[in-house]
């Protein structure tokens, strides 16, 4: 039988989280927290979902209103001013911190989006979603200049996209979960490769600056190094980096000291008892260092849930988390982990993560179905 603490406990939960997303309300944002004429609240975000047409009709008890009807809903913006960091919201990033510089996408445009990419050579930028045309490339000024991976059967059509890399001679590399393979494309959409190596779930991929690639394999716990001539489509070395993995998804690797970081997500009783560990692997792929979420709340303010990862210019980790709608950087292997909000307000589901060759931050927001482009100011 649950104690008074604890039942207090999950009144306050409810009272802190939106009851249609269940995410946690926040001081701005997408998150931040609205008052319908009805009385009831919801967050900005599904406020915006729900009255994308002009007529907003409230999901518990269907009172129809207007967006405009709607207000700020003061008591809770109190109640997580003076709770802050007990509630998990994330310090106010510094000064320092990227500013947005251009959004891309968009519903309609965006389906669904899993993974972002950056050629390291052009700017260029291959998002991958669940439209029709499975790889949109962006360029550097935000146009759209090709959508190419038909969804279909045969050999190098994309069913499934889970992830999304390009190498540095010019290839984009998608893992597609639909028929478990790795499928290369040149920047025309021409497929080169398709890859089926008896892999169970390709997921998370990275390039090395020698344009071999790096892939997760969710299921079976699988670390792999591909080495292939993709200008010939040929497919030269399948190698396992490192097995017993737990649900490896998010990978990157360092461009200057070769390091690999991989967010394993770890299975866990109860809707929301899942978790993530981030390790870290030298250019040997020996073990250098792992942290989980537990682990983690020991020094943050807040739960951290990882759903990708990369290494800035510098060498340091970055990291997105949907618990708090963030983005936060970790620090180099030698120093991780520090606490560095990067980008604390203005998304919604960040998913995606990756940089630019200026260093530009980029981050797939699949709440708004955006890939967002930050710089530093």
């Amino acid at each position: 039988m649950a104690t008074a603490a604890e039942a207090a406990g999950e009144a306050e939960l409810g009272l802190l989280e939106c009851r249609v997303c269940f995410e946690p309300y926040g001081p701005g944002g997408q998150r931040r927290p609205r008052n319908l004429p009805c009385g009831h609240v919801l967050c900005r975000g599904c406020l915006g979902a729900l009255g994308s047409r002009g007529r907003l009709e409230c999901p518990f008890c269907r009172r129809v209103c207007g967006p405009a009807d709607t207000s700020d809903c003061l008591p809770l913006l109190q109640l997580l001013e003076v709770l802050g960091p007990a509630c998990g919201i994330l310090p106010a990033a510094g000064s320092g911190a990227p500013g947005l510089r251009l959004a891309l996408g968009g519903w309609g445009a965006l389906v669904n989006p899993t993974g972002v990419a950056a050629c390291p050579k052009s700017g260029r930028l291959a998002v991958a979603h669940d439209g029709k045309k499975r790889i949109h490339v962006y360029g550097p000024s935000g146009s759209c200049l090709q959508r190419f991976g038909e969804r279909g059967e045969a050999g190098c059509d994309v069913k499934y996209p889970l992830d999304v890399a390009v190498t540095a001679d010019g290839h984009v590399v998608v893992s597609d979960g639909g028929d478990r393979a790795v499928k290369a494309f040149d920047w025309e959409g021409h497929g080169v490769l398709a890859v089926r190596e008896g892999f169970c779930l390709p997921w998370g991929l990275d390039a090395t600056p020698e344009s071999d690639v790096i892939l997760a394999d969710a299921e079976a716990g699988v670390l792999y190094r591909l080495t292939a001539d993709f200008g010939k489509g040929e497919l030269k070395k399948c190698q396992v980096l490192r097995a017993k993995l737990t649900s490896p998804r998010g990978v990157a690797v360092c461009r200057s000291s070769g390091a690999v970081v991989v967010v394993e997500h770890l299975k866990a009783r109860g809707p929301k008892g899942s978790s993530t560990r981030i390790k870290i692997f030298s250019v040997d792929m020996d073990l250098v260092g792992q942290l989980d979420s537990f682990g983690l709340n020991l020094f943050f303010p807040s739960k951290i849930y990882t759903t990708a990862v990369a290494f800035d210019k510098e060498g340091r980790i970055v990291v997105t988390d949907v618990c708090s709608q963030a983005v936060i950087c970790l620090g180099k292997p030698g120093q991780f982990p520090i606490f560095n909000p990067l980008i604390s307000h203005g998304l919604s589901y960040p998913i995606g993560l990756t940089y630019t060759a200026d260093n530009s931050l980029v981050v797939l927001d699949s709440g708004d179905y955006t890939v967002k482009i930050y710089s530093s100011t």
